[in-house]
C-alpha cells in the first residue's frame, strides 16, 4: 500500500497475509548519482528498510538498505545553524546493497 506523494514518513507499507504484521518501507528516487537526503533529526528515521533508486529516468539501480544501515551510514551537515542528515553516494552504492532484493523478500516473509 503507497503513501501519498512526498508524505512524511514511510513511502510504503507492506502487510502480512492476515495483516497481523507489517514492514514501513522508505523510497528515495535520485535522477542521478548524489547524496541520499535522511531528514534534519536521526530519530526521525523511520521504515525498516530503505530503497534508494539512482538514475531513476535512464537506467535505475535500487540500493536496499535496513534501518540500522541507513544510521550508521549517515553524515551531519549544518547550514545556517540548522542540521541535516545525509549519506553519501559512496556509502551505499556498494555490491552488498546493490538490487539487494532478497533481503527484503526475506523481511517480506517474516512480516
Amino acid at each position: 500500500m503507497p503513501t501519498a506523494r512526498n508524505a512524511r514518513g514511510i513511502d510504503v507499507v507492506a502487510y502480512n497475509g492476515n495483516a497481523s504484521d507489517f514492514l514501513g518501507i522508505q523510497v528515495k528516487s535520485l535522477s542521478k548519482r548524489s547524496a541520499v537526503p535522511v531528514g534534519t533529526s536521526l530519530s526521525k528515521v523511520m521504515g525498516e528498510y530503505w530503497i534508494v533508486v539512482t538514475r531513476i529516468a535512464t537506467d535505475p539501480i535500487a540500493y536496499i538498505l535496513t534501518r540500522e544501515e541507513v544510521l550508521i551510514r549517515t553524515h551531519k551537515a549544518e547550514k545556517n545553524g540548522k542540521a541535516s542528515y545525509w549519506i553519501e553516494p559512496s556509502l551505499y552504492e556498494i555490491d552488498q546493497f546493490r538490487n539487494a532484493w532478497p533481503k527484503a523478500q526475506v523481511a517480506a516473509g517474516a512480516a
